[in-house]
């Protein structure tokens, strides 16, 4: 997951995790990420779940503010919290090298298609 060093600044840490773990070892992470920070009662992240548990990632140190904000940019359906995919969607999204290579297989995979059905 992503990460904040002593200096402050964002270090994108799924990559390296990726690289190390492969795609369903980076995914089984995340799932487990997500159990870590979630609501126990309602199976979702939510603001006070994340703050309450945000030293997990050493986020500690974020106002109430940043931390409400990081659950808006990842509720996709707009019910005030996060559920696992929306979570999962969030740490890709917050990871530009990720982001880039999933683009990358993206385009590989609609070549293949195009190629296979003979365009």
């Amino acid at each position: 997951m992503a990460g904040i060093n002593k200096k402050g600044d964002f270090q994108d840490l799924l990559p390296v995790m990726a690289d190390k773990l492969g795609g369903e070892g980076l995914i089984t992470e995340l799932c487990n990420g997500f159990e870590l920070l979630m609501d126990k009662n309602r199976g979702v992240i939510t603001m006070e779940s994340l703050k309450k548990n945000s030293a997990f990632l050493g986020l500690q140190d974020l106002g109430d503010d940043e931390l409400a904000s990081m659950v808006r940019e990842g509720d996709l359906d707009g019910d005030g919290a996060l559920n696992q995919m929306e979570f999962c969607v969030l740490m890709f999204r917050l990871s530009p090298r990720l982001m880039e290579e999933s683009q990358l297989w993206l385009e590989e995979a609609l070549e293949e298609e195009l190629k296979n059905a003979g365009f």
